[in-house]
């Protein structure tokens, strides 16, 4: 299965790489340069492919919990000051993807969309420190039923130029729902209670939609 966001670039890509094949196989005399012509472009079509894939996941939501929007590996966890929308300190949690991980943003929780916004900016290499407040991104805040609300920003990268964001202010929306695409490497941020449980650790792969960032901390007996 393949995101609705990249059926138009599989497709160009697709007859560009027929195209290229074909041409190689009539018009090139030189076997292993026609050969290494035709490997070539159907590389770039297998990575194209796998690019945009989407596997399903099937999601029992969960309100103690907040999952992974999307693959990746945890590449921070801190304490912020958060001054965009929460105006104070949120515990973040950033998650780094490469051009090889399925880059579908999924909903970390269910509930409404209470913010959603685009922010154009740089393109600094996704896990540049700076790069959450000075990169091209999208920030969305869900009001949930047990973290109350969270928040989580698209970032662009140095690779990544385009970020699709689904997220409609008013909107429900239920975990592990399609939340958007970000087209190549780039970086996810969570913007969760300081009161929360965070479940991962720095370095650590995870999955979206999958793998469980944080929990509501269990109050002492």
């Amino acid at each position: 299965m393949f995101h609705r966001e990249g059926q138009k670039i599989i497709i160009i890509t697709f007859f560009a790489v027929v195209a290229i094949v074909l041409s190689a196989h009539f018009y090139i005399g030189i076997q292993w340069i026609r050969i290494a012509v035709q490997v070539a472009a159907l590389i770039l079509l297998i990575l194209i492919l796998q690019f945009f894939r989407n596997p399903r996941r099937l999601v029992t939501p969960n309100f103690d919990e907040i999952l992974a929007p999307v693959d990746g590996k945890v590449v921070v966890i801190e304490e912020v000051e958060e001054n965009e929308y929460f105006k104070g300190k949120r515990k973040q949690v950033s998650i780094f993807m490469s051009p090889l991980n399925v880059h579908v943003t999924r909903y970390a929780a269910s509930g409404t969309v209470t913010y959603s916004k685009y922010h154009p900016g740089k393109y600094l290499v996704a896990w540049h420190p700076k790069s959450s407040t000075e990169n091209e991104r999208t920030t969305v805040v869900l009001h949930t039923p047990k973290f109350g609300e969270i928040g989580y920003r698209q970032i662009a990268g140095a690779l990544a130029r385009r970020i699709v964001n689904y997220a409609e202010e008013g909107e429900q929306v239920t975990q592990g729902q399609d939340a958007g695409f970000i087209k190549f490497g780039s970086r996810v941020d969570l913007l969760l209670p300081l009161d929360c449980d965070i479940a991962v650790k720095l370095g650590q792969k995870v999955v979206g939609a999958k793998t469980c960032i944080a929990s509501i901390r269990k109050k002492d007996d």
